[in-house]
């Protein structure tokens, strides 16, 4: 067998059994299988904090340097989810997915036998590659498998599994590392993934229908969407489903037909685009690392952040003359859209900074890490009971706005009793819980306000920017408490940011408006 051929048959999705795929409730299973990735990918992000300190002794390394564990994954998923939303079109979503679970799984197996911090790094960039490939198709697979009685209960079955990934990676995390070694917080996401991978094999419908090439037909009981057209709803943006409805479904009068049955759409993919992201981000990020102590020239951190302002700008350009934007200008200037993207980037910024900052206070007031991490625990957990159940204790007549704003106060109240109260495992409580309750009442109904104002046309690109809002509100929380540490030691600089996040999120509360109704529109 050459290369070619051993290519194609790997890239060939199998159907499933026909026991499973006939059965009536067989899309459960692939749901099921869906949330082991969605589960996988919250652990990753939420764990990798308590890692921090041990990473710094073992590697002899200070903290500026060892933020890259986490960085370096973030970017790396930033710059991939839209290409890999665009290639899993070509070869498939299941196979795409199944490659992603194993991509992790080596990955995490070599980060956990790293013998330096620039080896752990590198492994961590391509863990992200596996972790891409996931993200960009859970949605999809969810919205194909699954009928549209159920979908909204699948993907909230979906949102409830990355909470529990997200609350149980910060106590997973401080166990290992105490009681095991740092190596096991990522030697245990092999076992997922292999799980993962088989489960997948058996248990997820083929994605490839006839007329692509492969020859594969969808298996019984899948669902069959067809792809919306026009200027926003060609293609998915990071795997999320169209959801235009009979509108964006509506084909436009004298439309040239396609000369050949090809998955991607009219217009290429904005690689030049997503090359001045990457890159802008990459040298902010670098900037802030320099200004806290990375060690680099004095001078590279006012170099770098020239740098990202010239490709920002050039970013700013590209966009508006591209013919399938990856942030698409004239979306982002609807009214409702872009205070709503900014304040889903301040959403995860206040999430993550206190699961990166936390550990580092609590450990260095004299709290075990076992028990650090259980407290810090408390912050994910509370985001995940109010982002699925907190709604139903407020008031029914509450308006998104009213939840958004009542969420950013609340989160803002247990930042600032973070900041204030003594850094003590039981004074931390309260606050995290008050923070993490609130984030969750925030950020799901931002999002919903977010995608009202969206066209219908172009949801899936006013959903795709919401997930860089989020990816990149993350990768500043990351990265801002190692500078605040930096600049003025631990407990000072930490209160500092803790205080500074706390007025952060008052600026979100103010920032939050109501969505309009959206009107179809070109957003190139």
């Amino acid at each position: 067998m050459n290369a070619t051929a051993l290519a194609a048959r790997l890239l060939t999705e199998r159907p499933r059994p026909r026991g499973i795929a006939g059965w009536r409730h067989a899309h459960w299973l692939a749901v099921g299988t869906v949330c082991l990735g969605a589960f996988l990918g919250q652990l990753t992000a939420s764990v990798t904090a308590l890692v921090f300190p041990a990473l710094g002794q073992h590697f002899h390394a200070d903290f500026a340097a060892v933020e890259w564990v986490a960085l370096a994954y973030l970017l790396v998923l930033v710059a991939l989810l839209a290409p890999i939303g665009w290639l899993s079109d070509l070869v498939g979503r299941k196979t795409m997915y199944l490659g992603g679970f194993a991509v992790f799984a080596l990955a995490s197996l070599g980060a956990g036998l790293a013998g330096s911090l620039g080896e752990l790094v590198a492994f961590r960039g391509v863990q992200a590659v596996g972790g891409a490939m996931m993200q960009a198709n859970s949605v999809a697979l969810v919205a194909r498998g699954v009928p549209e009685h159920a979908m909204r209960r699948a993907l909230g079955i979906q949102a409830a599994a990355q909470g529990l990934g997200l609350a149980l990676g910060p106590s997973l995390g401080g166990l290992l590392v105490e009681h095991a070694s740092w190596r096991w917080v990522f030697w245990i996401n092999v076992p997922i993934g292999v799980l993962g991978i088989l489960a997948g094999w058996f248990l997820l419908p083929r994605t490839r229908s006839t007329g692509t090439g492969s020859g594969a037909t969808p298996d019984p009981g899948t669902a069959s969407r067809s792809r919306a057209a026009g200027p926003c709803a060609g293609r998915p943006v990071a795997g999320r489903p169209l959801v235009g409805g009979p509108v964006a479904d509506r084909p436009r009068v004298g439309r040239r037909r396609p000369k050949r049955s090809a998955r991607p759409e009219d217009g290429r993919f904005d690689l030049l685009g997503l090359l001045l992201l990457t890159g802008s981000t990459t040298a902010l990020l670098l900037a802030l690392s320099t200004a806290s102590g990375l060690p680099l020239p004095g001078w590279a951190a006012a170099a770098l952040l020239l740098t990202a302002s010239v490709l920002a700008l050039a970013l700013v350009r590209q966009e508006r003359r591209a013919s399938r934007p990856i942030l698409a200008p004239g979306l982002v200037n609807t009214p409702g859209v872009r205070s709503g993207l900014v304040v889903s980037l301040i959403g995860y910024l206040l999430l993550f900074c206190p699961l990166v900052l936390g550990p580092v206070l609590l450990t260095g007031a004299g709290v075990p890490v076992s028990r650090a991490g259980l407290v810090i625990t408390l912050l994910p957990a509370a985001f995940a009971v109010a982002a699925t159940v907190g709604g139903a204790l407020l008031p029914r007549t509450w308006s998104d706005v009213s939840r958004c704003r009542a969420g950013a106060l609340l989160a803002g109240a247990g930042l600032l009793l973070f900041g204030l109260l003594p850094t003590t495992a039981v004074g931390a409580a309260v606050p995290l819980l008050l923070a993490g309750y609130g984030l969750g009442l925030l950020l799901p109904a931002n999002n919903a306000l977010v995608m009202r104002a969206v066209p219908a046309q172009c949801s899936a690109v006013g959903g795709g920017m919401v997930n860089m809002a989020r990816s990149l509100g993350t990768a500043l929380g990351t990265a801002l408490p190692v500078l605040g540490v930096h600049l003025a030691g631990t407990a000072s600089g930490g209160r500092a940011v803790l205080l500074t996040l706390a007025a952060v999120a008052v600026a979100a509360a103010a920032l939050t408006r109501p969505a309009r109704p959206a009107r179809p529109a070109r957003v190139a």
